[in-house]
């Protein structure tokens, strides 16, 4: 088992929460992961990691899987311009590979916001540390969770 895979575990363990991480082989897309579990496309929960310039920090944006992020709105909630986050950043902010960065278990703080498309459903679906591994979630924990902050940021 791989050490993203470990501590996506161990986070929804800690939080009291039921240890319900699934293997769907490949999932590269949210579209894949929904077919894969048999969801909404709309119930994957999608990290998007940008870059913030002026600090030089990730931050995360997790949106549902038909939703795709408006760059202008997130920098305005980032309060700084956001550009591309390079694979390096994201591994050592996050602990995660680009493909299987998790709403949960990061290795460092990070700033979030989430969509509020995904507070519609009982229970959203989001990477596990893997590009194979997901993991299903109540929205209002994964705000817990997170400490993100519900905002639109979509197009």
């Amino acid at each position: 088992m791989s050490k993203s895979l470990k501590r996506v575990r161990a986070a929804l363990i800690d939080a009291g929460q039921p240890d319900a991480v699934r293997e769907v082989g490949q999932a590269r897309t949210a579209q894949e992961a929904a077919d894969a579990v048999g969801c909404h496309l709309d119930q994957i929960a999608k990290s998007i990691i940008f870059r913030a310039e002026a600090t030089d920090t990730a931050v995360l944006f997790l949106t549902a899987g038909g939703n795709r992020v408006d760059h202008a709105k997130a920098s305005a909630l980032a309060g700084e311009p956001l550009g591309k986050a390079g694979a390096e950043l994201i591994r050592a902010q996050t602990g995660f590979a680009i493909g299987g960065v998790a709403p949960i278990g990061h290795l460092n703080p990070i700033r979030a916001w989430v969509d509020p498309r995904l507070l519609q459903f009982e229970t959203v679906w989001a990477a596990a540390g893997t590009s194979r591994h997901v993991f299903p979630l109540a929205p209002d924990i994964l705000l817990s969770l997170t400490g993100a902050v519900t905002a639109d940021f979509v197009l």
